[in-house]
């Protein structure tokens, strides 16, 4: 390993050596679930490449090598303010044969999975969407059960607007009572990494 270091550093490879250029793309796939509901900064989290990497027109890291990594920071959702938010730091590939490579690659992507979450750049962070629409929806859809109770209540369209009143305050309190969308990535996920170092495997 020393040598391979001393090798890199004079700008020459190691006999045997392959070297994967800085910009690579790499496709990762969560192996476990984790979310800002339950996770804990520290935590780790597995992954597998989903994509081979290559070099020389040759596969130097298969699909299905480990990734491991580890949970940097973590934010949940408030009840008022404030996104959901997941921090990762990647830490190494470990190889077919047993080898385990020191692996920092940039999060550049992931599956929202249906969700609004997405990378924002910062430090590898995953972040979920504003909840201010599906607030919405929730707030009309409980002011128009209120009103048909309302109505049905009462006979008149004045209890539907009791109703609908009634239906409206409570959705609001539940809004605030709530805390939003929390940051998932469940196990199969897909995210997208890029290589901001050269990563030289032998």
């Amino acid at each position: 390993m020393k040598a391979v270091l001393i090798s890199f550093l004079m700008g020459v490879l190691p006999v045997g050596a392959s070297e994967i250029p800085v910009g690579t793309h790499l496709l990762l796939r969560m192996v476990n679930s984790i979310t800002t509901r339950t996770a804990a900064e520290g935590n780790l989290i597995y992954l597998r490449t989903d994509t081979p990497l290559v070099a020389d027109s040759k596969i130097i890291v298969p699909v299905g090598a480990y990734v491991q990594g580890t949970i940097a920071q973590i934010k949940r959702s408030g009840r008022v303010s404030g996104r959901a938010e997941l921090s990762i730091r990647l830490d190494t590939l470990t190889l077919a044969d047993g080898k385990v490579l020191k692996f920092a690659p940039r999060l550049s992507a992931v599956d929202a999975d249906g969700s609004d979450q997405k990378v924002t750049g910062e430090n590898d962070r995953v972040r979920q969407g504003s909840d201010v629409g599906h607030d919405s929806a929730r707030i009309a859809i409980l002011a128009g059960t209120g009103a048909s109770i309302g109505a049905l209540a009462v006979q008149s369209w004045r209890g539907a607007g009791i109703g609908a009143g009634v239906g409206a305050g409570v959705g609001f309190a539940t809004a605030l009572l709530t805390r939003g969308r929390e940051v998932e990535l469940r196990q199969g996920t897909t995210l997208d990494v890029v290589l901001d170092q050269v990563l030289v495997v032998e």
